[in-house]
């Protein structure tokens, strides 16, 4: 989706439909660093307040919200995991030419929620075969299950269109078919852990 959302604000809404078929079958490998440290919080944070009652009862409850500063957002407590890596993200493309892709890679400066950020080290370079140490992200667990942490992601399904990604568009997405879901297993080992944080170290399958 940050590949997507670069190519339609900076090319238009049409190169992004256009390029919309190659982003979708993408093949996607990550190298992860030696270390990486999760910490786990309580924040204050701003979130949409939502009246379940009557319609006759909101406009007084709006005006209530609204004397003690809580509209159109209130404040509220959530959980948020933040992650540090020590050292650089790899990643590696398959499936699309680096003309293409490489215009876009150098603009994505956050992946996931915006909280995520990243920078750009270097410029896309070609190669012929994957390095050693990454791990495809978009095939999911093959035959023997390896050791390392578990994950879950979305994936964009064969049956995934342009009008499916729109969010102004009312197509309907189903699990298993336009969207589906990648069991990964990153190779990591829990080496230290406490109420605030976890400490993962990656070695070599």
């Amino acid at each position: 989706m940050a590949l997507l959302d670069v190519a339609i604000r900076t090319q238009g809404l049409a190169a992004g439909r256009a390029i919309f078929p190659m982003l979708r079958s993408l093949q996607i490998a990550v190298r992860l660093p030696e270390q990486v440290v999760v910490n786990s919080t309580f924040t204050k944070i701003l979130r949409l307040k939502e009246f379940k009652m009557a319609a006759s009862a909101k406009p007084a409850a709006i005006e209530k919200a609204k004397a003690d500063h809580q509209w159109p957002f209130q404040k509220t407590i959530a959980y948020r995991e933040y992650v540090q890596f020590a050292g650089p993200l790899e990643l590696a493309f398959a499936g699309m030419s680096v003309e293409a892709l490489a215009p876009l890679l150098i603009q994505i400066n956050y992946l996931g929620k915006r909280g995520g950020f990243l920078q750009l080290h270097a410029t896309p370079t070609v190669g012929d075969d994957l390095p050693s140490g990454f791990t495809e992200i978009t095939a999911g667990v093959r035959d023997t299950f390896p050791l390392g942490v578990l994950q879950v992601l979305d994936d964009f399904g064969p049956q995934m269109t342009f009008e499916h990604a729109d969010i102004y568009d009312k197509k309907r997405i189903t699990l298993g078919k336009e969207r589906v879901l990648h069991h990964v297993v990153l190779p990591y080992r829990m080496v230290r852990s406490s109420r605030g944080y976890t400490l993962y170290h990656r070695f070599d399958p």
